[in-house]
């Protein structure tokens, strides 16, 4: 076990008889615990037809179980100062809390009774649903939402999951109620799907024995599993305008799809990715679309490979004048690097920054429960933390070049523009 600041993680990981791994890592820097439940229950498990389902859920489920209703959750956590997080994600839905130690044993308590027992309420899932469209219609008038999401459609092809709008539609939340939300927690937000992270300044073995308790007794099936499926070979370059008329910046969401994440060319994509838009102020893309030319007020890439094939995204936020000189721009830099690759330097930086960053994933409780979850849902593996150095290290400036040369091509790009219609219809 660890004390003080953790210098390399030291989990313990048990598997319970439910089906429910338990993941504890001790530390003393605060006297504080994390709670963090996390489910393999994500929007690519909900039916095609009810887009928004798994959102809904997470913003009921927290509004009334069997044993306590929506106003006494509210009380407990008000009377310890504590926050409830649920969030969720194509493949998750997690629920996350920090406490002080004192209160670890009635938080999770009240963690599992939510995760375990809930009643949505049908007065509460109107309130939420209510919520929810509110949510969509807002970012129905974003630029940025709208461009990401025409981007991911373009990218991926309307019918497969990762295209999905994560919030549903105000027509697909219509039709989800009591008895539908109620079916999938049956199925889906079981044991079997659950890693229970747990980080502070409690012992392995008072958590394993809390959690064996907590979730005594609750027996469900493990769901089948949903295999995310390739999307189709992009062939040609497609490019799509979303017109929102008296906008005064135009959005631009540029995309591929990449690999997976077990997939083991990820720390070449990784360190690619870096160099083309995240490095120092944001890679070569901010280096030469908003220091050198000035003309954008952010741009930056993001390389998310995930149980399928994640995207690599350019994202440019700019003057609607700017639209097509920043397109150029864009294709610029992708086209350079996948066809000469990245310099030694390039690679000497980037390694240096992401290896330095390591350690800052180990700041707090809530950083270091959502890397051991991130290693639990991949199966890195317990050394994970220890072995990723070298994973970096072992990455080859002729293997970044070959992952650049793989994806970045911009005759094969998705273009997505949202903004005012006068200027970029």
């Amino acid at each position: 076990m660890t004390s003080g600041v953790v210098r390399g993680l030291a989990p313990v990981r048990i598997d319970l008889d439910t089906g429910a791994v338990v993941i504890v890592q001790e530390t003393t820097t605060s006297p504080a615990v994390t709670i963090d439940a996390t489910f393999l229950a994500g929007s690519v498990y909900e039916p095609a037809d009810l887009p928004g389902l798994v959102f809904l859920a997470g913003r009921v489920l927290d509004r009334g179980t069997e044993r306590r209703s929506g106003e006494q959750i509210a009380e407990e956590l008000d009377d310890r100062g504590v926050s409830l997080r649920i969030l969720t994600t194509r493949h998750t839905l997690g629920i996350s809390c920090t406490c002080l130690v004192e209160d670890f044993d009635e938080m999770l308590s009240l963690v599992v009774d939510v995760a375990r027992r809930p009643t949505f309420p049908e007065t509460e899932i109107a309130k939420r649903r209510a919520e929810a469209i509110t949510a969509i219609r807002q970012d129905d008038d974003n630029p940025a939402v709208r461009a990401v999401e025409s981007a991911f459609e373009l990218v991926y092809g309307a019918g497969h999951p990762y295209a999905r709008r994560a919030k549903g539609t105000p027509a697909s939340l219509e039709r989800i109620d009591s008895a539908v939300l109620s079916e999938f927690h049956q199925r889906h937000i079981v044991p079997a799907c659950l890693s229970l992270v747990v980080v502070g300044d409690v012992r392995a073995e008072r958590v394993v024995d809390r959690a064996a308790a907590e979730l005594s007794g609750w027996r469900a099936a493990h769901p089948h599993p949903v295999p995310v499926q390739d999307p189709p070979l992009a062939v040609g370059r497609r490019r799509r305008v979303v017109a929102m008329p008296g906008k005064s910046q135009t959005d631009i969401a540029y995309g591929f799809t990449t690999i997976r994440r077990l997939d083991p060319r990820y720390y070449a994509y990784w360190m690619m990715n870096n160099i083309l838009g995240q490095f120092g102020l944001g890679g070569r893309l901010a280096d030469n679309i908003r220091e050198r030319q000035g003309m954008a007020y952010y741009a930056f890439s993001s390389c998310e490979p995930n149980m399928g094939p994640g995207p690599l995204l350019v994202r440019a936020g700019v003057d609607p004048i700017n639209v097509e000189r920043a397109i150029d721009a864009i294709d610029k830099e992708v086209r350079e690097l996948g066809a000469a690759g990245p310099t030694a330097t390039e690679v000497a930086e980037t390694r240096d920054y992401l290896t330095g960053s390591i350690s800052r994933m180990f700041e707090t409780n809530q950083s270091i429960a959502a890397f051991l979850q991130t290693t639990e849902m991949f199966g890195l593996g317990l050394d994970y933390d220890r072995r990723l150095p070298a994973l970096l290290a072992a990455v080859t400036q002729e293997q970044i070049a070959a992952a650049a040369a793989e994806v970045l091509r911009p005759d094969v790009a998705a273009i997505a523009i949202a903004g005012p219609h006068e200027a970029v219809g």
